[in-house]
């Protein structure tokens, strides 16, 4: 929270922390549990899709589990701080959210797919906050890679909260924007597959137990 206010606040450019050219850390090679890269460049004919659905170790489990996803990593994207570190980023002071990122075979797993479970592992109407995890950097988001994934995270979001008023919950505050210009920064090592490695660990993913209409929620192109 910034400036002892009780609502969470993203931070102007005059108020970001400046950040560094340069990451203070490195990334592992591979993932722990599929195997593969972490970084790219990644092998023709896979997508990358970027997700924010509250803390990412979680939510990171959540994408690996699934068929036809290659690769994950955690990192920090859409604010203002180059290479934040965990603890900059939990400041409110980067505007950063906890993302995934999410690289898949098209072949085997669709956006669309992709997008029916970011909507139903999460609440996307909350705000600044996931459940019990209150801050700027817990805010749903989806940063697209293309024309076709902006089309359908967004024909997806109007059908989610059609579902959703019915339902009871209110408006959806997810976030969605191009992922151009918004870089997404690697986390540190130990938040990479963190659920991989520390089995008990806390989670804090929870959708509404609402159902995304899939078939909707694609788009032509």
């Amino acid at each position: 929270m910034l400036f002892g206010s009780r609502t969470p606040v993203l931070p102007t450019p005059e108020q970001a922390l400046k950040g560094r050219p340069e990451p203070t850390f490195t990334v592992p090679d591979r993932h722990t549990v599929l195997g593969n890269p972490l970084l790219g460049p990644y092998p023709e004919g896979l997508e990358v899709a970027d997700f924010a659905l509250g803390c990412f170790w979680g939510a990171e489990r959540t994408f690996w589990q699934t068929p036809g996803v290659w690769t994950t990593l955690v990192g920090y994207q859409g604010g203002r701080t180059e290479n934040p570190t965990y603890e900059e980023a939990c400041s409110g002071l980067t505007g950063h959210t906890e993302a995934v990122r999410v690289v898949f075979d098209p072949s085997r797993v669709t956006y669309e797919q992709l997008l029916k479970l970011f909507w139903e592992s999460h609440d996307p109407t909350q705000g600044f906050r996931q459940g019990n995890d209150v801050g700027t950097q817990y805010r749903s988001a989806i940063h697209t890679h293309s024309p076709a994934q902006a089309a359908s995270a967004e024909s997806s979001r109007a059908a989610y909260q059609q579902v959703l008023s019915g339902s009871g919950y209110g408006t959806i505050t997810t976030e969605i924007l191009p992922a151009e210009g918004r870089p997404f920064y690697p986390a540190e090592a130990y938040h990479q597959q963190y659920l991989d490695k520390n089995p008990a660990g806390y989670c804090g993913i929870g959708g509404t137990g609402v159902s995304c209409p899939i078939g909707v929620a694609k788009a032509d192109g």
